[in-house]
């Protein structure tokens, strides 16, 4: 990249925060937009103090730091960086990303998953804490949880090393396997998986009857571009089937396109806001319901959990802020901005946060999440019900089923629909 693009941001899509996951499976089809405009590489007159401070500390570590070997210009130039953005306190968020992590985020936008199929991002604490598992994916199948610390791979511990150079260790070719050690942060219990890297097919939308009711059961794993044409098809399904209820299930879902987030939110609402975005300078704009919702009289539930993030944040606060359905579950991630991606020289680059989300009630969700109005957890060793498991079971089944989540959200839902 020459030095005249250096600085300007690409061209974008609003897009949920993306948590920085950078995994090896992570990306699910989320597009940006940037807006374009120049940004002049120069040194703030009133900053030129500090920047021959950070070139005097250069010096000295490149004249007399021991270890001759792990000096390199660019370790020294992207560790700064890193260094600026994590000052900003948004971890999780805003992130530096080095050009290998670019080509990777790249590659999970376009919707090709290969890998372990886990979301992860780094804590205040600097801990590699998973997001969420994926659908379909090896983590999932082994029983990876959301909010789990991984603490070795392949047996070699990863305290205090960065991101990217943990995302390196993680990922390699389909058909390989990695072990990884994680530590359960509300039980203090170490787990050690042996993962197989493998391509994942990631359906967007899903759905089966609950069986022995008219309930559906809609999963979302992602929003990704078009998956709300699905969704509206899904749902017309649902109408010609004559089920009377719906529980939409967002647990574990990272998220994915804003505008995605805005027609799923407006098949289920007959007007109103989806969301508010405050920009930099405190100016808040509307996003508005779409009209033409195919479900905006049903009864609802909409279950979320930790591994809920962005847009499927969005969606949970719209419905709970319209009073359109009760939330259940555990409460969610915090992803509340649309990053910007800033490119840099040499092909790395800044995902900066420029706006923020708030529910249409005017409530931030950034670093706090939403809370569910009824809260039901789940031991670290159940899984969540997902429809296609449905297939074939029978409704005494499913009411030994552990996932305690699906079955409250049930007797919601059959609730409204006898009060309708």
């Amino acid at each position: 990249m020459n030095a005249q693009t250096e600085g300007k941001p690409a061209p974008r899509r609003l897009r949920p925060g993306f948590k920085i996951a950078l995994i090896f499976v992570f990306g699910l089809g989320v597009g940006v937009l940037f807006d374009r405009w120049a940004l002049m590489a120069f040194v703030p007159s009133d900053a030129m103090a500090d920047f021959q401070l950070i070139a005097q500390a250069w010096n000295i570590i490149e004249r007399y730091y021991v270890a001759r070997g792990v000096i390199t210009q660019q370790t020294l130039t992207y560790g700064a960086i890193s260094g600026m953005v994590d000052a900003l306190g948004d971890t999780g968020h805003s992130v530096f990303l080095n050009p290998s992590m670019v080509k990777q985020l790249h590659v999970t936008e376009t919707g090709r998953l290969k890998g372990v199929g886990i979301q992860v991002q780094m804590n205040s604490n600097r801990q590699v804490v998973i997001l969420t598992p994926l659908d379909n994916s090896p983590a999932q199948r082994a029983g990876v949880r959301p909010g789990e610390i991984i603490m070795s791979v392949d047996g070699r511990d990863i305290a205090g090393l960065p991101l990217s150079q943990v995302v390196r260790q993680i990922s390699g070719p389909v058909g390989t396997s990695v072990d990884l050690g994680l530590l359960n942060p509300k039980t203090h219990q170490f787990h050690n998986f042996n993962l197989v890297r493998a391509n994942i097919t990631i359906s967007d939308v899903s759905w089966h009857q609950v069986p022995g009711s008219k309930v559906a059961d809609v999963r979302i794993a992602a929003f990704d571009d078009h998956m709300s044409d699905d969704l509206r098809t899904a749902l017309e399904n649902i109408h010609r089937q004559q089920l009377q209820g719906v529980i939409l299930d967002l647990r574990n879902n990272p998220g994915g396109v804003l505008e995605e987030a805005v027609h799923v939110a407006s098949q289920f609402l007959s007007g109103g806001n989806v969301l508010l975005v405050r920009n930099a300078q405190g100016k808040v704009t509307d996003v508005s319901v779409e009209p033409g919702g195919l479900a905006t009289n049903i009864p609802l539930a909409v279950l979320i959990n930790r591994g809920s993030a962005s847009a499927a944040e969005i969606v949970a606060g719209a419905l709970r802020d319209a009073h359109r359905a009760e939330l259940i579950g555990e409460p969610t991630f915090g992803t509340g901005t649309v990053l910007n991606e800033f490119p840099l020289s040499g092909g790395a680059a800044l995902l900066l946060a420029v706006d923020e989300w708030l529910t249409p009630d005017g409530h931030s969700f950034w670093h706090k999440g939403i809370s569910p109005e009824i809260e039901v957890s789940l031991p670290q060793d159940v899984q969540q019900l997902l429809p296609a498991a449905m297939a074939g079971m029978t409704p005494d089944e499913l009411k030994s089923t552990d996932d305690k989540q699906l079955l409250q959200a049930l007797d919601v839902v059959s609730l409204l629909i006898k009060k309708s």
